[in-house]
């Protein structure tokens, strides 16, 4: 069959989807990626593994309607062109005009994967109240048409349902996030000579930057040599964390900021516990690939984020926006090191029995018929 993927960012086609695309492709099938601005590494990345690309002109945070409509026909001449089988789309962007353009096009088989309910379906402001007003009405049209719509948690696929943005949770399929390589993501004894606490994150609030950066700073009152150390990139999202902030963050001695990277691994190998006080996630990868390494990991009993820790047994889960039960979860660990190796490996066998990528993956190319 002819597959045409769309993303909203070209890293993650490799990043997050590399393994999915070489399965789709090594089952036979003709494949071409769409994203916007994919770098060159990216474009020789997918051609290595027999991907196909072809760029689209879609603003991944962008609230333009013009750029929307654009994309929109721009997606609708692609498929024309291409006549592709099966259109799979992710990020909340391709999902919208992806489906609705697979749709006017009259691709056979459209399927679409929810990574997240992000920014427009949050109630903390009115400029998100406003735009969920009218991207929830989008979803609800573009999603009633695809074949079956993939969600990485329950709580997302039972909001979709009550919102009626799905024909019902027949039409849904769970699966376990995106999966993670567990052969690539190798285990890791932690570090425990020292305790080095690690974020890896795109630098916006939703993330709970916030909290974690205000945890270190008790933390570090009363354990100076304790590190807290954050990697990700500059964001576009409204709630995005400025470069200054992060300077003042670096200044006081509160956190080490490592920039942006390509490769966690080092990072992962380099730390004792991960943490990552989010306010809700699809599934959050970053988490799964410190659990495939073997780290224990400190996140919150959120959406998304929940399924990955057995409390107590892999980590400790903190109620959201909590900074007192965040500090003793930290603390836990401060006190007690032995507990790092041995909650370790329970992360990792959590991520070998529940999120190995090949395991996902089967499940995705099953229902699309793909297998």
């Amino acid at each position: 069959m002819k597959v045409v993927v769309i993303s909203a960012f070209a890293p993650l086609l490799i990043n997050f989807r590399g393994p999915l695309l070489e399965a789709m492709v090594n089952s036979g099938h003709e494949v071409i990626a769409c994203a916007p601005s994919s770098p060159q590494d990216v474009i020789r990345a997918l051609a290595k593994m027999g991907v196909s690309y072809r760029e689209i002109s879609l603003q991944r945070t962008g609230t333009n309607p013009g750029q929307d409509v654009k994309t929109f026909f721009e997606l609708k001449n692609l498929f024309h062109q291409l006549a592709p089988d099966i259109v799979l789309c992710y990020n909340i962007k391709p999902v919208i005009y992806g489906s609705l353009a697979a749709r006017y096009a009259r691709v056979p088989n459209l399927f679409s994967m929810v990574t997240g309910v992000g920014y427009a379906f949050g109630e903390s402001s009115f400029k998100q109240r406003l735009i969920g007003a009218i991207v929830q009405p989008l979803c609800r049209v573009a999603l009633k048409g695809n074949t079956k719509v993939f969600f990485q948690n329950p709580d997302d696929m039972e909001l979709f349902a009550e919102l009626n943005l799905i024909r019902g949770t027949e039409q849904a399929v769970l699966i376990n996030g995106s999966g993670v390589d567990i052969e690539h993501y190798r285990e890791v004894r932690p570090v425990t000579e020292k305790i080095v606490f690690l974020l890896i994150a795109r630098l916006i609030r939703d993330k709970g930057l916030y909290e974690y950066v205000e945890a270190a700073r008790i933390i570090k009152q009363h354990y100076p040599e304790v590190v807290f150390r954050l990697v990700g990139p500059f964001d576009s999202n409204p709630t995005a964390i400025s470069e200054a902030t992060v300077n003042q963050w670096q200044g006081e001695g509160v956190i080490e900021y490592a920039g942006e990277t390509k490769d966690v691994r080092p990072y992962i190998a380099g730390s004792s516990v991960y943490v990552l006080p989010s306010y809700r996630e699809g599934t959050p990868r970053t988490v799964l690939e410190a659990m495939s390494m073997g780290r224990p990991i400190i996140t919150t009993d959120a959406p998304g984020c929940r399924e990955t820790v057995i409390h107590g047994k892999n980590g400790y889960l903190v109620p959201v926006k909590n900074l007192d039960a965040l500090v003793e979860a930290l603390e836990r660990f401060i006190a007690n090191p032995e507990l790092i190796p041995i909650m370790g490996k329970e992360s990792r066998k959590i991520a070998e029995e529940k999120y190995d990528v090949r395991k996902v993956n089967a499940t995705i190319l099953n229902t699309m018929g793909l297998s």
